[in-house]
C-alpha cells in the first residue's frame, strides 16, 4: 500500500466516526421531516384513492339503479302492451263469434263474414291508432281498415323492414288453429322509418282465418319516457349528486338545472373540449358503460371549471346516455384537515428529536473518538504486521531467485574456468619440455585474462541484480530484457529453449531490479514447464507501447495451465510444481511488484496460436504498466 493511501486511510479512521455521528443526527432530523411529508403524501394518496374508489362505486350504483328502473319500465310497458293487444283481439274474437252465432241460421256465411268485417273495421281504439285485421290461410288480407289497398291481396311473401315474412307466421297460426304474439318492423303512416310493432293473432274457426291487431311500441314509450324523466329529475343522492340523461344527439333530457332540459349541450356549454367530451361519452355509452374523467366548464353551486369523473351507461333502445359524476375538489376539505393533524405530530417529533439527538450526538461523539483511536492503533499494528509478512515473502522470493542465480553462475563459469585450466596446464607442460615460445605464452595468458574478465563481468551482473535499490531509474525495455537474458542464458541454452523476440525500443522509469525479478520469475516458470517436453521449446516475447502504457506479452508452447488452477496462480504459496522445486511465491511476488510497486497489472491466461504451420498452446502472461 503506498504512503498516500495509508495517510488517507488513517484520516478516515480518525475522523469518520465523529463525523458520522454528527451527520447521523442531522440525517435523523431530515428523515423525520421527510417521513412526515411522505406520511402526508401517503395519507393524501390513500384518501384520494379511497375517495375516488368510493365515489366511483357510488355513481356506478346510482346509474345502474336508474338503468334498472328504466329497463323494468320498458319490460312492464311491453308486457302491458301485449296484454292490451291480446285483450282487444279477444274482444274482437268474441264480437265475431257472437255475430256468427246470431246470423248463422238466417244468413249465408259470406253475408255473415261481411257483417263481421264491417263491425270490426269500424272499431278503432288507442286514440285512433288501434284497428283489427283478418287474414286467411293463403295469406290473403280479408280486412285492413286503415290500409284498404291491401284488402283482397295475397301477402304470403310479404316482408317487414328487416326481411321477416310475418304473414307466414299468420298462416302457421291458422294451420295450427292457435294464437300467438308476433314482433316485426313496419312503417307508420307518412313515415319512412320502420318501427318495432307487436301483434297478436287468434284463430277464428268458422272462417278458417285469424283476427289480429297490433301496436307500435314507440307509441307507448313516449308516455313511459315522460314518466321516467319526471322521476329521474327528482332523484338526488349524497349532498349534491344528481342523474343526467342526454340523448345521442346531445340534448339534455334530465339535468339538475331545469333550464337546461330540452337544450342541446353544445349550445349551452362553453367549454373548449365539450364536443370531444360528449363524443367520447357517447362511444362509451354505445359500447355499454364506463368511467370518464374531464373538466366540466361550470360546476353547479360554484360555476367554476372543475375536474369531474362521470360514469355513463347507454340505453341504446332509446339512444340515451344515463350518467352521473363527482367533482375531485370535494376531497380538498378532508385533505386540509389531515395535513393539519400531521403537521402537529411533526412539530412534536421535531422537538423530541432535537433534544434526544443533541444528547445522543454528544455521547456518540465521545464514544466515536475513543473507538476511532482504538481502530487507528489497530490499523497501525496490522499495517506493520502486513509489512513484515511482505518483507518475509520478498526475502523468500529473493532467496529462491538467488538459488537459481547460483546455478546460472555455475553454468556460465564452467567454460571460462575450463579455458583457464587448459591454458595454464598447456604452458606449464610446454615449459617443462622447454619448447614454450613467446607467441604461445602470450596467447595462453591472453585467453586466461579474457576468461577472468568474463568471470568478473558475470559477478557484476549478478551483484547488480541483488542490489537492494528502491529508486526508480531511467530504463530501456530492450536493455532490461538483454540483462535478463544474460542472467538466464546458460540454462536456457543447455535446455534448448529458443526465445522469439519482438521488442520495441521504449524508454521509461522503473524500479529496475524489481522489474528484472518479475521477468526472471515468469521466464523461469516457462522454462520449468517446457523442460517437461521433448519437442522444440519456444518462448515468445512481445513488448510495445499501447497508448500511455508499456505492454509486455510472454507466452510459451508448454501446453498452458490447468483451467481449474489458472485463477489461483498469483496466490501466495500456490504452485503446480513439486514442492522440491516450487515455493509458490514467485508469481505472487511478481503480481505484488507489478500492482503495488509499479502501479500496473499482471494477468495470466491460456492461448492457442499457430507457429511454423503448427498449432501451439501455452500460458500467456501480460504486463501492463504506465510509462512516465
Amino acid at each position: 500500500m503506498n504512503y498516500k493511501n495509508e495517510k488517507i486511510l488513517t484520516k478516515i479512521i480518525r475522523y469518520s466516526l465523529p463525523l458520522l455521528t454528527i451527520i447521523l443526527s442531522l440525517v435523523i432530523t431530515l428523515l423525520l421531516y421527510l417521513e412526515n411529508k411522505r406520511t402526508y403524501e401517503k395519507e393524501k394518496n390513500i384518501l384520494n384513492r379511497t375517495y375516488i374508489k368510493k365515489n366511483k362505486k357510488l355513481i356506478q350504483e346510482e346509474v345502474h339503479r336508474i338503468y334498472n328502473y328504466i329497463t323494468h319500465m320498458q319490460k312492464s310497458t311491453e308486457k302491458e302492451l301485449k296484454e292490451s293487444i291480446k285483450s282487444r283481439v279477444y274482444e274482437a274474437h268474441a264480437v265475431a263469434t257472437n255475430l256468427y252465432n246470431k246470423y248463422k241460421d238466417e244468413k249465408s256465411k259470406d253475408e255473415i263474414f261481411e257483417i263481421i268485417k264491417e263491425t270490426l273495421g269500424s272499431m278503432v281504439f288507442n286514440n285512433g291508432r288501434g284497428y283489427y285485421f283478418i287474414d286467411d290461410k293463403t295469406g290473403t288480407k280479408k280486412l285492413q281498415s286503415l290500409n284498404k289497398q291491401y284488402e283482397g291481396k295475397n301477402l304470403s311473401n310479404f316482408e317487414d323492414a328487416k326481411g321477416y315474412k310475418f304473414v307466414k307466421t299468420i298462416i302457421k297460426t291458422i294451420n295450427e288453429k292457435s294464437e300467438r304474439f308476433d314482433t316485426y318492423y313496419w312503417y307508420k303512416p307518412n313515415d319512412k322509418k320502420p318501427y318495432k310493432k307487436i301483434s297478436f293473432y287468434k284463430y277464428f274457426e268458422p272462417y278458417d282465418v285469424v283476427i289480429g291487431s297490433g301496436e307500435y311500441i314507440s307509441n307507448f314509450e313516449k308516455e313511459v319516457k315522460k314518466r321516467v324523466l319526471e322521476y329521474v329529475n327528482l332523484v338526488r343522492y349524497s349532498d349534491f349528486g344528481y342523474i343526467f340523461i342526454i340523448d345521442y344527439d346531445f340534448n339534455y333530457l334530465s339535468h339538475i338545472r331545469k333550464d337546461n332540459i330540452g337544450e342541446n349541450v353544445l349550445n349551452i356549454e362553453d367549454g373548449k373540449n365539450i364536443h370531444r367530451v360528449l363524443k367520447d361519452m357517447k362511444i362509451i355509452a354505445q359500447n355499454g358503460e364506463g368511467y370518464y374523467s374531464y373538466i366540466q366548464y361550470k360546476k353547479p353551486k360554484t360555476n367554476l371549471p372543475t375536474r369531474k369523473i362521470s360514469f355513463v351507461k347507454g340505453l341504446n333502445d332509446w339512444n340515451w346516455m344515463i350518467g352521473t359524476g363527482f367533482y375531485e375538489d370535494d376531497i380538498e376539505q378532508s385533505l386540509m384537515k389531515k395535513e393539519e393533524e400531521l403537521n402537529e405530530k411533526f412539530f412534536s417529533y421535531i422537538t423530541n428529536v432535537i433534544v434526544v439527538s443533541s444528547a445522543l450526538s454528544l455521547l456518540f461523539l465521545v464514544i466515536s473518538i475513543y473507538i476511532s483511536k482504538l481502530l487507528e492503533d489497530k490499523f497501525k499494528s496490522y499495517k506493520k504486521e502486513i509489512e513484515n509478512q511482505q518483507n518475509i515473502l520478498a526475502q523468500q522470493s529473493k532467496m529462491a531467485s538467488m538459488g537459481e542465480m547460483i546455478a546460472n553462475i555455475a553454468h556460465q563459469w564452467r567454460q571460462p574456468l575450463s579455458i583457464i585450466s587448459t591454458a595454464a596446464t598447456g604452458i606449464s607442460f610446454q615449459k617443462e619440455l622447454d619448447n614454450l615460445t613467446d607467441k604461445e605464452f602470450y596467447e595462453a595468458t591472453a585467453k586466461i585474462n579474457e576468461s577472468a574478465q568474463y568471470l568478473s563481468k558475470t559477478i557484476d551482473d549478478f551483484k547488480n541484480f541483488f542490489s537492494p535499490t528502491k529508486t526508480e531509474v531511467d530504463s530501456n525495455i530492450k536493455e532490461l530484457f538483454n540483462k535478463t537474458f544474460k542472467l538466464l542464458e546458460a540454462q536456457f541454452k543447455t535446455k534448448s529453449i529458443y526465445i522469439i523476440q519482438d521488442i520495441e525500443d521504449i524508454n521509461f522509469k522503473t524500479l529496475e531490479n524489481e522489474f528484472l525479478q518479475v521477468l526472471i520469475n515468469i521466464l523461469n516458470n516457462a522454462r520449468d514447464e517446457l523442460i517437461k517436453y521433448e519437442y522444440e521449446r519456444y518462448i515468445f516475447i512481445n513488448a510495445k507501447k499501447v497508448e500511455e502504457n508499456l505492454k509486455i506479452e510472454i507466452y510459451d508452447n508448454a501446453g498452458g495451465i490447468n483451467d481449474k488452477f489458472i485463477s489461483k496462480v498469483f496466490e501466495p504459496y500456490f504452485s503446480t510444481k513439486d514442492k522440491s522445486i516450487g515455493t509458490g511465491i514467485g508469481l505472487y511476488m511478481s503480481h505484488e511488484i507489478i500492482s503495488k510497486h509499479l502501479h500496473g497489472t499482471l494477468m495470466a491466461e491460456n492461448i492457442e496460436y499457430e507457429y511454423k504451420n503448427e498449432m501451439c498452446k501455452g500460458a500467456k502472461f501480460t504486463i501492463l504498466i504506465p510509462i512516465y
